[in-house]
């Protein structure tokens, strides 16, 4: 079991001593009932904690609603499915054969869970610092890379903000195709702004919301707007 998890471990920059804790952080519901569940909801109260002191000390002068902002930013499921991909979590991840089948190894909202459930694993096998140590190397570069704070507004605001500004259409939002189980479905979708003359953005993604901002993301690079 070691031999399997070194490469993680090392990324992690950790060494469980209870390898059986690890699995368990990268097993699924879906395969059993020893699953991450509880160590995800655990990981979740401390990655947001250590997440928010962190901000605190670094914008002293701060208020409440913007260290909200970029906490939730940090946070969010798409951050915490990127560090999963630096990880190469999908490659351990246990699930049923039904996940396995319909691609949940390479899902955001599994695999952000397992992310939390690994933190809330680490502070079980250790303690409260080591994760803590943990959680600050993950994010460092999200840490350092923070824009302002106005900029951490969604790309669908972001678009319809730049437009409102310039008397321009609203963009409307096309679900172009869907793909995939009823309960793991892939979007297609398209944004278009009329009179502008440009292709309409394009974007995809696990739900319809997010396809939507990915196609706002590609409007507003299109526009030169981001």
């Amino acid at each position: 079991m070691r031999q399997l998890y070194g490469k993680l471990e090392r990324l992690l920059d950790y060494t469980f001593a209870d390898a059986l804790l690890l699995e368990q952080a990268l097993t699924h519901r879906s395969a059993g009932r020893s699953n991450n569940e509880r160590l995800e909801f655990l990981g979740d109260a401390i990655l947001g904690g250590v997440v928010a002191a962190e901000l605190y000390r670094r914008y002293p002068g701060a208020t409440e609603g913007r260290l909200s902002r970029l906490r939730a930013n940090l946070v969010r499921r798409e951050s915490l499915a990127g560090i999963a991909q630096q990880l190469d979590l999908g490659q351990y991840l246990r699930l049923g054969a039904g996940e396995r089948k319909s691609g949940g190894y390479q899902r955001d909202s599994i695999l952000s869970d397992t992310v939390e459930a690994l933190l809330g694993a680490i502070f079980l096998d250790s303690d409260f610092a080591a994760c803590q140590r943990c959680i600050l190397r993950l994010f460092a570069a999200r840490l350092d890379a923070l824009a302002d704070v106005a900029s951490l507004k969604d790309a669908k605001t972001r678009l319809q903000e730049y437009l409102q500004s310039r008397q321009q259409p609203l963009p409307e939002y096309t679900v172009k195709e869907v793909s995939g189980e009823a309960h793991a479905q892939y979007f297609k979708v398209e944004c278009a702004v009329s009179g502008l003359g440009l292709s309409a953005g394009r974007g995809q993604g696990s739900s319809r919301r997010q396809a939507e901002q990915n196609a706002a993301e590609d409007m507003l690079a299109r526009l030169d707007a981001g």
